[in-house]
This record gives structure tokens, C-alpha cells and sequence, in this order.
């Protein structure tokens, strides 16, 4: 888990919340940004402004409050080096701070995967009983959306295909589509639900797969893709380069 307050930088975190008491009308109007040191000195500001403001955000979606009035008086007492707490006290009162976050972040990761696996287990049993749809021995559902003629890879084959993934509610995640471009990769270096299920499929074909999270991620979350997910793909097989032709080209 990320921690949300680095010691080294929560004295310059809080001078992005706002100026000080003593400068607080400058911080309410506009500013004329005309010389070099202006700029410097308003993009230091701004940089650790967009910075704490997105952990404070972040802070207050998890449930906990942040009081910016205290904020503001810590870094005024800050600057005036008159502080009513010692370094030693305010180390103590963050690291229970991150502390407290994280056991949140954790909490809420829990339930989400386990969210995960209920709905995921749902979408496998509805898609299960559709017309088209096999399921394999290792429980990863394809349908055919396009039929191809040419040859099948093998694992140890590269593949190039076309391919969009989302997760069950339609998120896309990832699209070679998007990009323009075909993705190009050894088909026994992804996730096992693309190992076994482009292997079933002949050049020009286009399957829909449904790949279940013990197939694909797991239980690692990966930002994009919550942990426990069950994730939709379809691809398109576009070419096959079989692994003993590139490896004699390689020699």
C-alpha cells in the first residue's frame, strides 16, 4: 500500500493548500505572473498545491475528515517556528495518520474483491447458458464470432492479434483497437486464459472470451483491473509466427 504522507514533504505539502494567514488576500485574488521568479515561485506552489489536494481528496473519500483551518495554523506556526507540537509528536501523529489509511485502503480492497468474485461467478453462470458459448475443462468460456481458415498457434508461438478488454460491467481497460495497432507477444507469456484460448482459434477468426480471474489476474489488483476480477476479451487473430521458424532465423 502507497503512503499518503511522506514526512519529508508535509511542510511543503501544506503551503499548496493555501498562503498563510498573513498573505491569505493574495491567495484570493489573481496574481500577475511577469517575471521568471514569479513563475518559479507560483509552479512550486501549484505542483505541491495539485499534490496535497489529491491525497486530501483521497483522505476524505476513505472517511476521514480533514480540518484545512488546522492545516493553514500548522504551517503559519510552521513559518514563525513557533510549534505546539515537537517533531517527535507530529512523526507520531502521521505515522498513525498513514497508518489509519492504509488499514482503510485495505479494508475497502477486501471488499471489493470479494464483490468481485460474487458478480464474477454470476456473469460466468449467465454467459455459461448462452447459445454459443463452450466452456472448457479449466472453466474459460469463447464464443466464435468470426470463423477463420488459417492455422492455430501453438504456446510456444508469437501471435499478433487485435483485441479489446473490459471488465463484466463493460469498462474497457484495454484496446489494441484504441491504439491503432496490433499487439505482438510469445502466447505463453500472458495470462493463462489467452494461452489456452487463442490457441483454439485459426488465423482470420475472431472469439469472444470470457476469462475467469483464477485465468487472468487473481487476487492482485492492478489498478486498472480490481483484484478477483472475471475480464471479457475479444480478439482477433491476425497472423501466427510458429516458434522453430524464428528460431532458425535467429541463428
Amino acid at each position: 500500500m502507497k503512503s499518503i504522507y511522506k514526512l519529508s514533504l508535509v511542510a511543503l505539502a501544506v503551503v499548496g493548500l493555501t498562503a498563510c494567514n498573513q498573505e491569505q488576500d493574495v491567495a484570493q485574488k489573481k496574481v500577475e505572473l511577469t517575471t521568471d521568479a514569479q513563475k518559479e515561485a507560483y509552479s512550486v506552489g501549484g505542483s505541491i498545491g495539485k499534490y496535497m489536494s489529491g491525497h486530501i481528496k483521497e483522505q476524505e473519500e476513505l472517511g476521514f475528515a480533514v480540518d484545512r483551518t488546522m492545516v493553514i495554523k500548522g504551517f503559519s506556526d510552521g513559518l514563525g517556528e513557533e510549534m505546539q507540537l515537537t517533531e517527535e509528536e507530529m512523526q507520531t501523529v502521521l505515522q498513525d495518520l498513514d497508518k489509519k489509511l492504509n488499514d482503510k485502503r485495505l479494508e475497502q480492497a477486501e471488499a471489493l474483491a470479494a464483490k468481485s468474485v460474487a458478480e464474477g461467478k454470476k456473469f460466468l453462470e449467465d454467459n455459461k447458458a448462452k447459445e454459443g458459448v463452450t466452456t472448457t475443462e479449466s472453466g474459460l468460456q469463447y464464443e466464435v464470432l468470426e470463423a477463420g481458415k488459417g492455422d492455430k498457434p501453438a504456446a510456444e508461438d508469437t501471435v499478433e492479434v487485435h483485441y479489446r478488454g473490459t471488465l463484466i460491467d463493460g469498462t474497457e481497460f484495454d484496446s489494441s483497437y484504441a491504439r491503432g495497432e496490433t499487439a505482438k507477444f510469445p502466447l505463453n507469456r500472458v495470462i493463462p486464459g489467452w494461452t489456452e484460448g487463442v490457441q483454439l482459434m485459426p488465423v482470420g477468426a475472431k472469439y469472444k472470451f470470457v476469462i475467469p480471474a483464477e485465468l487472468a489476474y487473481g487476487d492482485r489488483d492492478t489498478g486498472t483491473i480490481p483484484a478477483n476480477s472475471t475480464l471479457v476479451f475479444e480478439v482477433e487473430l491476425v497472423s501466427v509466427e510458429k516458434a522453430a521458424a524464428a528460431a532458425a532465423v535467429t541463428k
